[in-house]
């Protein structure tokens, strides 16, 4: 089902203009995963037809069909990932316990985290995307790989890591409280924190987070 495309316009309530920036670079982000998913769908398709033709022997097991077969994992993973942390989320939308399983699969076959999720039950879209960018937000401090534990207690949830070593950067952090006059600009790498911090505000909700040099924890 396309997330964006349709014939039916629901009216904006009247919003800020940093409401309004937060929607539309949602809907942006749906409208690039939903294009970029069906191509890549394609080439996996494509993949599958030349380790099933029988006029190469042994491509199946090659090097170089390794190397597309893991690229293309990897892209597809991202994707997934990024279709919920930046897409459009939709008031009723829920996630059901088998796709926010898959989706933990995803993040961790994209990186470099391991993940331990206690989070019983299906949950609203809303709150699965502060997830996300809440994941992406900890493998930004901890490249070199993390242990995550994701707990969902009532209507609080918590995402806390422990790691040999992080990237400190409190300025950066700081974008999760929201933004302010004169805080230095996130690099396009980054931008998972002020989207954050934005997504937080906009279903009111308030983010905590601490950070140190061997672990980092986000509430909301």
């Amino acid at each position: 089902m396309t997330e964006y495309a349709t014939t039916a316009r629901i009216a904006t309530p009247a919003a800020s203009e940093t409401d309004l920036a937060a929607r539309i670079v949602s809907l942006v982000g749906s409208r690039l995963c939903h294009d970029l998913i069906s191509p890549l769908g394609a080439i996996g398709n494509g993949v599958e037809l030349l380790q099933m033709a029988g006029e190469w022997p042994g491509l199946q097991k090659s090097p170089e069909m390794s190397l597309i077969e893991d690229a293309l994992h990897a892209a597809r993973a991202r994707i997934t990932c990024f279709r919920i942390a930046f897409g459009a989320t939709g008031g009723a939308q829920r996630v059901s316990p088998a796709e926010l399983a898959a989706l933990i699969a995803d993040v961790e076959r994209a990186g470099r985290m391991r993940v331990t999720l206690d989070a019983p039950g299906d949950h609203g879209r809303g709150h699965v995307k502060l997830m996300m960018l809440a994941l992406m937000c900890l493998e930004t401090a901890m490249p070199w790989g993390a242990r995550i534990t994701i707990r969902q207690q009532g209507r609080d949830w918590t995402v806390s890591a422990d790691a040999e070593r992080t990237r400190h950067d409190p300025a950066l952090w700081a974008w999760l409280d929201g933004p302010r006059p004169g805080q230095p600009e996130p690099a396009a790498s980054e931008v998972h924190f002020p989207l954050l911090g934005l997504a937080a505000a906009e279903m009111d909700r308030r983010i905590r987070w601490s950070l140190t040099e061997t672990g980092a924890e986000i509430r909301f």
